[in-house]
């Protein structure tokens, strides 16, 4: 599963942010899959939620992280492991190696500057390979004849960490102009004639549309997400099922709302 630890910097000196926090949070996951366990105030300035392993949960990982790291008063850690069952109505009462990997992680971030505070740590590269094939390994305990050993694992959550700050470091350096563009693209479904319209609701030429979108990396950004996707994805499906109770049908759960999703299933184991 995926824990997202988001710690508010220089809280010593600054109003307590996470109320403002966590309505955002509730506002950007309303409605969306990959929320397992809602997020929640853990202690002092720190905000804590469970995510879904799979694409849905780093999906929501990523979009969230980048949110964050735009408004550079965060710092986020990712950590990625199993998670223990059942699953408690909050993520402080929750145990895991999740959660002691989300806890390096967001230390590590602490240390990273302004809009690029951001880590991951997940299990060992290979390591749920080595579980299988522990598993299967034949009892005798010897190797056939000519037998080499497997190739190591890429290490996906350094890959994963470094594609996200690199992600950071290109939004951090975004003008409002380039901002203003860029969120208007966003709101826009994918088809012909975007910047078009861009360019009209913002009163500019298409030209000066295309100036910013290409001083903002925004073509560049949008193809770099779905391969941090696709990667976290990849790293959270390796560490094991997750805990009985926690899968829920889609459309019960935008019904429900991610509020109570984790209720409801303690209620039925």
């Amino acid at each position: 599963m995926i824990v997202l630890t988001i710690d508010q910097r220089g809280s010593t000196y600054a109003d307590d942010r996470v109320p403002e926090v966590l309505a955002e949070l509730a506002d950007l996951t309303r409605g969306r899959d990959g929320v397992v366990v809602r997020f929640e105030r853990t202690v002092g300035d720190e905000v804590q939620g469970i995510l879904a392993a799979g694409r849905a949960g780093a999906q929501l990982a990523v979009d969230l992280t980048l949110h964050l790291l735009r408004d550079q008063g965060w710092s986020v850690g990712i950590g990625v492991g199993q998670v223990e069952g059942p699953l408690p109505a909050v993520s402080r009462e929750a145990r895991g190696f999740a959660f002691y990997r989300a806890r390096d992680a967001v230390e590590r971030a602490k240390t990273r500057g302004r809009g690029t505070s951001v880590a991951v740590e997940g299990p060992p590269p290979g390591a749920a390979d080595l579980v299988t094939a522990d598993a299967q390994a034949p009892r005798s305990g010897t190797a056939e004849p000519g037998a080499s050993a497997e190739p190591s694992r890429p290490d996906l959550a350094a890959e994963v960490e470094a594609l996200l700050r690199l992600l950071a470091a290109i939004r951090a350096r975004r003008t409002p102009q380039g901002w203003e563009v860029a969120d208007t693209l966003a709101s826009l479904a994918d088809k012909p004639g975007r910047q078009r319209i861009v360019a009209q609701s913002l009163h500019v030429s298409e030209q000066a549309v295309s100036q910013r979108v290409r001083a903002a990396l925004w073509q560049e950004e949008e193809a770099v997400r779905p391969v941090v996707v696709r990667l976290l994805a990849e790293l959270s499906g390796s560490v094991g099922p997750e805990p009985a109770g926690v899968a829920e049908p889609a459309e019960a759960a935008k019904a429900a709302g991610p509020a109570v999703r984790s209720t409801k299933k303690r209620a039925k184991s």
